[in-house]
C-alpha cells in the first residue's frame, strides 16, 4: 500500500503551504470579450435580445455575482452589445456595487411585475412580435410569467449561444481550473495517508474540507463524496456511510471552487490486501479510462468518447449498456463554473470536440453489493489533441505513483 495510511491528520494538515494565490482571477477584459463572441453569434442566429438569470451564465457574462431567488434578477443582452440590468428597486445600489460590465439598470417596486418591465425593456407593444433568447436555467415561475405579460412576446432557448460560448474555455480558465486540480490532488494524496482502521467517513470529509482551505481555498471543500468497501458500489454514496476496514475499497471524490471555477477529482485504491476481483475491475476501469482518453481527439464526437469507454466494458465482459456489472452513467461531463455543464460525454450526443473544451472521463465500474471503482480526472482539448489536467492513478497498489 504506497502512500496509503501511515500518517495523521495533524501532520498532514500541518505540511500544507497555501498557493492558490498564485493565480489571479479572470479580468474584465476577458468579460467583455464573452459579451462580444455571444453578440456576434446572436446576430447569426438572428436573436436581438438574450435574458441572462441570475447565478452562472449572468456572472460568465457579466462579472455580476449573484444568486437566483424568488425574487427576478438578471440582465438582457442586446445583439448590438447594449447590457440592461433587470433588478428590484431596494437592490438597485448593490447591483451598482456588484456590477463590473457597464450597463443601464432597469428596477421594479415589490408590487409591480418584473415580467412586464422585461417586455418594455424589449419595446414589446400590440402591434409586434419579438423574439428572446432566455438563459435555459432561468425558473419556470419567471419564463412562464413573462410569457403571461407579453403575448407578443416569443422565448426561444438560448443554449445555442450560451454553450457555445461556455464550453471553449479560454487559456486563462484553463490556468485557473489548472491550480484548482493540482490543489485537490494534492488533497487526495493526504486523504490517502491518513487513512486507518475504523475511520469514518465524516472524518475524512472533514479533513478534506480543512485541507483545501489549507490550500488557500477560502470556502473549503466545494463537494466531498466519501465511500468505503461495499458503500462505493453506489456512485453519489449513502445515507449512513460505514466506517474504514481492512481490506475495503475506498473510494474518495472530491474538488473546490477556485476563482469561481471548479475542480473534480475521484481516487479509488484499496485499504489492506488488494483481492483479485478488486485489481481485474481497477485495470479495466484504467484501460477503460485510457480508452476515452484517446478518444477524445479534435473533430469526433462527444458520443465516440463514451462508445470507446464501453467497448472495453464489453470485452472484458461487463455491461452491455448500463447493466451491472459495469458503467451505470455517462462517460464525463463538462466543467467550468459549474461542476456539470456542456459538454455532455453521453452516447448519442452529436458535439464535435473543440480546442477549449473541457470535461470528466470516469467510465465507473459498480459491482452490486461488492464495490465500486471509479478513476475520474479531466481533459482539456488543445488544438493538437487531449491533455490532462491530472496525472491518472497509477495501480491499484500504488495509486499516486510514490
Amino acid at each position: 500500500m504506497k502512500g496509503i495510511g501511515g500518517s495523521t491528520i495533524e501532520k498532514e494538515l500541518d505540511a500544507i503551504e497555501p498557493i492558490a494565490h498564485l493565480i489571479k482571477p479572470i479580468k474584465k477584459e476577458e468579460f467583455q470579450k464573452r459579451i462580444d463572441k455571444a453578440c456576434g453569434l446572436m446576430k447569426e442566429q438572428n436573436a436581438s435580445a438574450m435574458y441572462l438569470h441570475a447565478g452562472t451564465n449572468l456572472y460568465y457574462f457579466t462579472g455580476m455575482r449573484w444568486s437566483a431567488s424568488e425574487r427576478m434578477v438578471g440582465a438582457v443582452l442586446f445583439s448590438n452589445g447594449r447590457l440592461v440590468y433587470i433588478a428590484p428597486k431596494f437592490e438597485k445600489g448593490t447591483i451598482l456595487d456588484f456590477m463590473l460590465i457597464h450597463g443601464d439598470v432597469e428596477c421594479w417596486e415589490e408590487h409591480e411585475s418584473p415580467f412586464s418591465l422585461l417586455g418594455s425593456i424589449l419595446g414589446v407593444n400590440n402591434n409586434n412580435e419579438i423574439d428572446v433568447y432566455i438563459d435555459e436555467i432561468t425558473p419556470f415561475f419567471i419564463s412562464d410569467g413573462i410569457i403571461k405579460a407579453n403575448s407578443n412576446l416569443n422565448l426561444k432557448n438560448a443554449t445555442s449561444i450560451i454553450a457555445s460560448c461556455r464550453m471553449i474555455k479560454s487559456l486563462k480558465e484553463i490556468s485557473i481550473m489548472q491550480y484548482a486540480m493540482n490543489i485537490t490532488l494534492e488533497v487526495q494524496k493526504a486523504v490517502a495517508r491518513i487513512m486507518r482502521v475504523g475511520i469514518s467517513a465524516a472524518e475524512v470529509v472533514d479533513f478534506i474540507n480543512e485541507a483545501h482551505k489549507r490550500y488557500g481555498i477560502e470556502s473549503g471543500s466545494y463537494f466531498c463524496i466519501v465511500l468505503f468497501g461495499v458503500d462505493s458500489s453506489f456512485p453519489h454514496g449513502v445515507r449512513m456511510p460505514k466506517k474504514l476496514e481492512m481490506n475495503d475499497v475506498v473510494l474518495v471524490d472530491t474538488g473546490c471552487v477556485l476563482h469561481d471555477y471548479i475542480s473534480d477529482i475521484t481516487r479509488t485504491y484499496v485499504f489492506g490486501e488488494v483481492n483479485d476481483e478488486q485489481r481485474r475491475i481497477w485495470n479495466i476501469e484504467k484501460e477503460a479510462q485510457i480508452a476515452a482518453f484517446n478518444a477524445s481527439q479534435i473533430g469526433r464526437s462527444c458520443a465516440s468518447v463514451d462508445d470507446a469507454s464501453r467497448q472495453i466494458l464489453e470485452e472484458h465482459g461487463l455491461g452491455p449498456d448500463y447493466t451491472l456489472p459495469g458503467l451505470p452513467h455517462r462517460t464525463g461531463h463538462g466543467i467550468g463554473l459549474d461542476i456539470h455543464e456542456y459538454p455532455y460525454i453521453v452516447r448519442g450526443n452529436k458535439t464535435i470536440l473543440k480546442a477549449g473544451m473541457c470535461f470528466s472521463n470516469e467510465p465507473m465500474i459498480c459491482v452490486p453489493n461488492k464495490f465500486g471503482i471509479r478513476l475520474e480526472d479531466h481533459i482539456y482539448m488543445t488544438k493538437n489533441g487531449p491533455k490532462w489536467f491530472t496525472e491518472p492513478a497509477h495501480s491499484i497498489e500504488n495509486p499516486f505513483g510514490n
